[in-house]
């Protein structure tokens, strides 16, 4: 589904990703984790082409994505910052990244299940933090692609909005998609993810499952083993 091999990234004299190797099989959601600066968002916008490695080699869906932009269109993301201009109204938002997208979207559902009908004709720069965080959870989820990146998906959700993301990404994941998230939020990790990959310094400190984490740590909970690793380079 997703291979990345020997990744390379360099900005200045900063070398963020340092000989990345990473293979995320079909089906399944894994938790990209790691301290700030460890090269989590940079590995993620090099998979979506938004960062051009280096070295190094990425494919998704079998196919490198090097000089290539169709692949993008099997892939749904949720930035950890979505700037769109204040003024829009959220249908109109709706309306306009569909028409970008040329796809059909399922925004109904997603419009009840997060409660957004009396925001629809509302402007975004009159919504709180979480409401827009909303939206762009719509705009993510209401078209049918196979992988889908989530980049700090909780932020400003209540807990009701929480619960509903969680059945949400399951959901999706029971229908075969490839969940690619990060996240700061430990627990949200140890309820949902399948696997754990865990950069730290640029390289892969880590991949496998939470409990396979835990043994290697010798800690009995994700965030004490994130402490304990963290505090150990």
């Amino acid at each position: 589904m997703i291979r990345i091999e020997n990744l390379y990234k360099r900005f200045g004299r900063n070398e963020v990703l340092k000989g990345v190797d990473l293979n995320i099989p079909e089906g399944g959601i894994y938790a990209v984790l790691g301290p700030n600066g460890s090269g989590k968002t940079t590995l993620i916008k090099s998979v979506l082409g938004l960062v051009i490695p280096n070295k190094g080699s990425i494919k998704v869906l079998d196919r490198p994505v090097k000089g290539q932009w169709k692949y993008r269109e099997e892939i749904n993301y949720l930035p950890q910052i979505a700037n769109f201009p204040g003024n829009i109204r959220v249908k109109e938002l709706i309306g306009m990244i569909k028409d970008l997208r040329q796809k059909a979207g399922d925004e109904g559902t997603l419009i009840r299940m997060f409660g957004l009908e009396p925001f629809l004709d509302k402007k975004l720069a009159n919504l709180s933090g979480g409401t827009k965080q909303k939206v762009n959870l719509v705009l993510t989820f209401m078209f049918d692609s196979p992988v889908i990146v989530l980049d700090e998906p909780t932020s400003g959700l209540d807990p009701a909005s929480m619960i509903a993301l969680k059945d949400l990404i399951q959901k999706e994941k029971q229908a075969g998609k490839t969940f690619l998230i990060t996240t700061h939020i430990m627990q949200f990790v140890e309820e949902i993810a399948d696997q754990v990959v865990y950069l730290l310094e640029g390289q892969v400190y880590y991949t496998g499952t939470l409990s396979g984490l835990l043994e290697k740590t010798g800690q009995k909970d994700l965030e004490y083993a994130i402490a304990a690793i963290t505090s150990e380079k």
